[in-house]
């Protein structure tokens, strides 16, 4: 990754620009080229190469808090 887009922080919200798919930031390993994503709402965590993490913006993070929110609720995820 290059100074102007650093990799998103742990337990931030970041997308994986290779299936748009949004995720909050439970690991990075730089070293091995991976970030590890997982679903806002719960599930199964997938792995992404940090260029193509990018930091989710906003809306996007508020979108994945209330997701997660609603997981929390109505399963107690």
């Amino acid at each position: 990754m290059s100074r102007e887009n650093p990799p998103p922080l742990p337990l931030s919200y970041a997308v994986d620009t290779r299936t748009n798919r949004l995720g909050q930031v439970m690991d990075l390993d730089l070293p091995a080229g991976r970030v590890r994503l997982r679903p806002p709402q719960g599930g199964l965590p997938w792995h992404c190469p940090p260029e193509h993490a990018r930091p989710a913006s906003e809306a996007e993070a508020l979108r994945a808090r209330v997701a997660r929110l609603n997981a929390v609720s109505r399963w107690g995820v």
